[in-house]
């Protein structure tokens, strides 16, 4: 049952960040472009490291997983 419910939120999750790059697609342009992502361009080669972004997207799972947890503990 908890599985169940806990597939539902992230379905819904999902389809709520696929609704906002459809309908909305200037939403994430700051996305890779924060300071501290590094882009480094040579001549024939090019390197991007998006440092702070995957920082952001860390955080961001981190308290996404922590409130399922307790959502999930406290039935």
């Amino acid at each position: 049952m908890r599985t169940g419910n806990l597939l539902m939120a992230l379905g819904a999750l999902l389809l709520l960040v696929g609704a906002l790059v459809r309908y909305f697609p200037g939403a994430f342009t700051w996305f890779g472009n924060l300071p501290g992502d590094v882009r480094i361009e040579g001549e024939n080669t090019r390197v991007f490291i998006p440092i702070t972004s995957m920082i952001i997207v860390s955080v961001v799972l981190s308290v996404l997983v922590r409130l399922v947890g307790v959502v999930l503990r406290d039935r």
